[in-house]
């Protein structure tokens, strides 16, 4: 066995099962799911008809590196909406499609840290579990960096002794933050690439909320730009992961892409032609389609920044909770045990959210998830303002107190 299957953690939706196992919520008042970071809107139906269109391609085996109109598809978007302008990105060697983020992200580090080195591998703390469980079963370590309200929801880079930062192979950056939805600035990025080349690591940015930014005066800044920014044209130790999933609500296509250096993406290339992950060739057309497309990103970003008016009002005078700069998360801090409180919510008002601190691990003396909770504004506007409303009587009522 691989040893490091037994140091994965259960995941936080398995965790939040067993919270709620016993618990009988109220039945005159439909569930409503906040829990899990699942597109609820409705996809852009020419993607669908793409995809329908093209079903009598299932006769043939798909290409591993992608057909040249998707991965032109892709480099194209890159170029529109996160590059500088005049800054382009090779769609021949610098783009491949992936099977949606997730697969991607835990490829990486099996295809590119060496087993053998006693690697760390950096993350946010919260983050998204598939980063520490790629490292545990590549055979390397991860290293938290704990995401708090005194850092604006975002890695303190400077905190991390040099120490680490030599044994560093990787370091895991997102942004708009899973789950505080804190967007990291064009200078962050710059910082972390200069620590990438001092220290030889290679940074792979799960950019999958990237199109969900909330003021759409500022567009949410890619690694790629800062790269192109510094000089870094050919986006060296750079790699970028977006998916359709947010972009476009089309979660169950499983689509997505990783670009960036050259070299590194040669390299994953040749691990997934033993992994055995192409896309079927109905969904690369498909997928063409969405990447090819803006005008539906933006309503449905807009569909995002919608339900942020409606619920924040709702919901500020009960609970300490602001507005992201991006995402479609909330993170309110609590005066309670957040496990408590997510189990009491569901019993009273049958609604479901996620305990903070199961995203977190206790790291540096602390749990940076604890005494928070995620709230996924993943329904309709109707039912997010129906579940904030349920929520403000709950917290109202003094329940709360009763139940922890």
């Amino acid at each position: 066995m691989n040893p490091g299957l037994s140091r994965l953690q259960p995941y936080p939706f398995e965790r939040l099962r067993a919270l709620l196992a016993s618990s009988r919520p109220p039945a005159q008042l439909p569930e409503i799911a906040l829990s899990i970071g699942e597109p609820r809107h409705q996809p852009p139906e020419f993607v669908i008809q793409a995809l329908e269109a093209n079903l009598h391609q299932l006769d043939s085996y798909p290409t591993m590196r992608g057909l040249p109109l998707l991965r032109q598809a892709i480099a194209q978007m890159l170029q529109r909406c996160f590059l500088p302008a005049g800054s382009r990105i090779d769609p021949e060697s610098m783009v491949l499609p992936l099977n949606g983020t997730r697969e991607g992200l835990f490829a990486i580090v099996q295809a590119l840290v060496d087993p053998s080195a006693r690697a760390l591998i950096a993350m946010p703390n919260p983050c998204y579990q598939i980063y520490e469980g790629a490292a545990l079963l590549a055979g390397a370590e991860p290293y938290y960096l704990n995401t708090t309200a005194a850092q604006n929801g975002v890695p303190d880079l400077d905190a991390v002794p040099a120490a680490v930062w030599r044994r560093c192979a990787l370091l895991f950056l997102c942004s708009p933050g899973n789950p505080t939805g804190a967007v990291l600035p064009v200078s962050y990025l710059r910082a972390a690439l200069e620590l990438a080349e001092r220290y030889d690591f290679i940074i792979a940015a799960d950019e999958c909320y990237a199109d969900l930014y909330l003021d759409e005066t500022r567009a949410s800044p890619s690694l790629l730009r800062a790269a192109a920014a510094a000089g870094n044209d050919g986006f060296k130790r750079c790699l970028v992961f977006q998916s359709l999933s947010k972009r476009s609500s089309l979660p169950g296509l499983r689509s997505g892409m990783v670009a960036g250096e050259g070299a590194l993406i040669e390299q994953f290339l040749r691990y997934r032609t033993y992994h055995g992950c192409a896309m079927p060739l109905p969904t690369q057309l498909a997928s063409a389609a969405a990447w090819n497309d803006d005008e539906h990103v933006a309503a449905n970003r807009r569909l995002y920044q919608q339900k942020f008016e409606q619920v924040l009002p709702i919901l500020r005078p009960v609970l300490n909770v602001t507005r992201p700069d991006g995402g479609f998360y909330l993170w309110p801090e609590l005066d309670c045990d957040d496990a408590q409180f997510t189990r009491a919510l569901y019993e009273r008002a049958n609604l479901m959210v996620l305990p903070g601190s199961f995203l977190a691990r206790e790291a540096h003396g602390e749990n940076p998830g604890r005494g928070r909770v995620r709230i996924s504004l993943v329904p309709d506007l109707s039912r997010c303002i129906e579940a904030a409303e349920r929520m403000r009587a709950f917290v109202q009522s003094g329940r709360v107190a009763a139940a922890v």
